[in-house]
């Protein structure tokens, strides 16, 4: 199991995909882990070298001492590109990892080719919102969250079609650390990147899901709006539309890379 030791964290990593092929680096989301792209990594390996990871708190990555912050889970995922000999990759993430990957593109754009941002913002969410979320952990850990979360995460008819995937879901989710969630919530109420969102340069791929309670569509056209050089696509899902709508999303990913096709 690939592991590297960065800011106090042993994160977790796996590789996949064409080797000497353009680099994609997946970033997972609050209380998911990396198995959260198995069902668009398939697709994705066939051209590109792929690079997904545990957030810090998630998965097998540790949970390093609170607090955390969004440059510090940044200079991860910049640490983990070091340790990987990666100069430059594309990169993707959802919700809390749209944001890692749009800190990264603000503060270090040489690194960054092209971005998709699933299901994300420059904002997510509001202070209230996160630290009731924070002392509900607090007081009952992360069970009652893993049995609430999947009624967020996708729409009622995909969990009604697909109970073994729920269950999948649910042991993601409450496998996850409770210190690791809590400071990742701390990470989202803390986290405003709205005022540098003109910084990134990058060409972006907007991705919404159109039931998505948690980012919806229009905070998602509002990110596409604030970028200079951006595309919008709004699939039929919630909240994990990478998982939802897995072909839709794959296959969006390739057309949007093959136009800046080296």
């Amino acid at each position: 199991m690939p592991i590297v030791e960065l800011d106090g964290a042993r994160i977790h990593y796996e590789w996949s995909g064409r080797a000497g092929a353009e680099v994609i680096a997946l970033v997972n989301s609050l209380g998911s882990d990396l198995h959260i792209w198995d069902k668009v990594v398939p697709a994705l390996e066939q051209e590109y070298r792929v690079l997904r990871y545990d957030v810090r708190g998630h998965g097998f990555s540790s949970a390093a001492p609170l607090p955390y912050t969004l440059e510090q889970l940044g200079v991860e995922l910049l640490g983990l590109l070091d340790e990987t000999g990666v100069e430059c990759a594309h990169l993707c993430g959802t919700s809390l990892g749209g944001m890692l990957a749009m800190g990264l593109a603000i503060h270090h754009p040489h690194r960054v080719d092209r971005l998709i941002l699933a299901n994300t913002a420059a904002r997510i969410g509001t202070r209230e919102g996160w630290e009731e979320r924070i002392a509900a952990v607090r007081s009952a850990g992360m069970e009652p969250l893993a049995r609430a979360m999947p009624g967020r995460w996708f729409t009622e008819k995909y969990r009604q079609e697909h109970p073994r995937e729920m269950e999948q879901i649910c042991r993601m989710i409450e496998g996850t650390s409770s210190e690791g969630y809590i400071g990742c919530c701390e990470v989202l109420r803390d986290a405003d990147l709205r005022g540098d969102l003109a910084r990134i340069h990058a060409p972006c791929l907007v991705i919404a899901g159109s039931a998505d309670p948690a980012t919806p569509p229009t905070g998602c056209c509002a990110l596409h709006a604030a970028l200079r050089n951006s595309e919008y696509l709004e699939l039929d899902a919630s909240h994990i539309s990478a998982w939802e709508r897995a072909p839709e999303f794959a296959a969006a990913i390739s057309n949007f890379l093959h136009k800046g096709a080296r």
